[in-house]
């Protein structure tokens, strides 16, 4: 995390699957690039779920998260007031997102986190 950052923000969602192209273009092309031009956003990166595999109890378990979304965005924040902010609601409604991307998202989560060391 960045020294800057006090707060991170993750957002976590799935998309239909036919729609699974355009929402990995427009992330990355339009809304990512919009959202880092927000004034308080450090930076932006997008994951997706991977199958787990990991050493537990004397041997190598494999996990299912079950339920969770496959893709998670983490913004670091400079403060939690940006998601309030004029730039961030011009931001998260520009471009394709809100008409082509956003419609075909389900199981969103969002959660804001504050950096305590």
């Amino acid at each position: 995390m960045s020294a800057q950052a006090n707060y991170i923000f993750t957002v976590y969602m799935d998309v239909e699957a036919d729609k699974e192209a355009i929402f990995n273009e427009v992330y990355d092309v339009e809304h990512i690039p919009l959202i880092c031009k927000v004034p308080g956003v450090i930076s932006a990166k997008r994951y997706k779920m991977e199958p787990l595999k990991v050493f537990l109890g004397g041997e190598v378990k494999s996990i299912v998260a079950q339920g969770e979304p496959q893709y998670m965005a983490i913004y670091e924040l400079e403060s939690a007031d940006v998601l309030v902010g004029p730039g961030w609601s011009k931001a998260v409604d520009e471009g394709r997102w809100a008409t082509h991307v956003r419609p075909y998202t389900k199981n969103r989560r969002h959660v804001l986190r504050k950096r305590i060391g």
